[in-house]
């Protein structure tokens, strides 16, 4: 078994924008040579989530309007209290879908259903400069 370490870089606009990844973690996993075994994507920052879905337009707004819906930006939060900074509801939203997401991989390529690719989502309330550490264990 090895472990081997890599990142992606990118911008993004906040107010759950979604990234998908898929292309880029794919050939990431084929830049590094193993044939089986998981990576594991972790973000830095904490207004930030990973998770998969079908990455359609229809389904993208969807998403953002369910994350609207559970958690609002309208509201006030305690964070926002403290920090002033408004963005209490980016917070909570990263918590609730999570920073990080691990993917099995055989012979190189990434086992993922027909519809469901590796998104990044940004709940900030503003564009930010986003990384992503990849960790891959494998042979």
């Amino acid at each position: 078994m090895k472990v081997k370490s890599d990142s992606l870089s990118f911008s993004t606009g906040g107010f759950n924008d979604m990234k998908d990844l898929t292309g880029d973690v794919s050939q990431k996993l084929s830049d590094q040579g193993l044939k089986n075994g998981i990576v594991t994507l972790f973000v830095l920052g904490s207004t930030g989530g990973l998770t998969t879905i079908e990455y359609e337009s229809g389904l993208v707004k969807d998403f953002s309007e369910f994350m609207e819906k559970v958690i609002p930006s309208s509201v006030s939060y305690h964070h926002d209290a403290r920090w002033g900074d408004g963005n209490g509801f980016s917070h909570v939203r990263a918590s609730l879908v999570g920073p990080s997401l691990t993917v099995p991989f055989s012979n190189g390529t990434l086992n993922l259903g027909t519809w469901q690719q590796i998104v990044f989502v940004d709940f900030d309330n503003r564009s930010r400069s986003r990384t992503i550490l990849l960790q891959f264990l494998g042979e």
